[in-house]
């Protein structure tokens, strides 16, 4: 039989020591006397340091605490273990998205955020699948900045949620497109779209050459921003904010 793999394990708090339900119950209580310069927000841009640079199952606590150049234990004292060390990162992240200021109405304010959005999860492509799983501070001031644009629309709370949501699934969609095809070219060794394109030919002549798909055809031959992610997102994102002007009346 194959040797089991280690579990990365918590150290017991130490006897007369509270214990929060949860993370960030914790870490609002006040500070005790600082032991070492170790704090949450140098564990998570450690921790988001080697996300980036080599993907999310890179982090482990041990080498998080290797790269803190702290002893494996002294992270355990923030959190209990990589879940909680997910939430540290993913809400660091989160914190880039700052809420748009001056937004001159709902419209402008959900698109500077949905580009904001984009842009943070272009540079931490891990976040999209690590978020699904978290509920942090910084998630849910995102949130509240997208209901705060719609508040005063004389809108019920559930539709500001769903326009919140709709907004939402189109930009984390139209990202994870991106993310995908990078993670691919990365994978193949593709350097550039038109590499990629030739790479993909020989099945793409084959499908269009059935006869099946003449639209396509057509969007292959005549298409002048087949590279412009910029323009497709941001042209994507108007019609869902022109759709949901028109369905709502605002």
């Amino acid at each position: 039989m194959p040797p089991r793999k280690k579990q990365e394990t918590q150290p017991k708090p130490e006897q007369g020591e509270p214990e929060a339900a949860f993370l960030w119950e914790r870490l609002n209580r006040p500070a005790p006397a600082p032991r070492s310069m170790l704090t949450p927000e140098r564990i998570a841009r450690a921790a988001v340091a080697i996300a980036d640079a080599e993907g999310l199952d890179a982090v482990t606590m041990r080498r998080l605490a290797t790269d803190l150049g702290v002893a494996p234990m002294a992270a355990y004292r923030y959190v209990s273990g990589k879940g909680e060390l997910l939430e540290l990162m993913v809400d660091h992240v989160y914190g880039e998205m700052s809420p748009p200021e001056g937004a001159e109405d709902w419209r402008q304010a959900m698109r500077t955020l949905s580009q904001r959005t984009r842009s943070v999860l272009l540079q931490h492509p891990w976040v999209a699948r690590a978020a699904v799983f978290t509920l942090t501070p910084n998630q849910v001031a995102v949130v509240e900045s997208a209901l705060a644009s719609l508040d005063e629309l004389d809108l019920d709370v559930d539709t500001m949620m769903a326009v919140c949501r709709a907004v939402d699934s189109y930009v984390k969609g139209a990202v994870d497109r991106e993310i995908g095809l990078a993670e691919l070219m990365q994978e193949q060794g593709w350097a550039s779209a038109d590499e990629t394109r030739s790479a993909l030919a020989p099945r793409m002549t084959w499908l269009m050459n059935t006869g099946r798909y003449p639209t396509y055809q057509r969007y292959i031959n005549e298409a002048t921003r087949k590279d412009d992610v910029q323009w497709q997102f941001e042209t994507g994102l108007d019609a869902v904010l022109d759709g949901i002007a028109a369905r709502l009346g605002i």
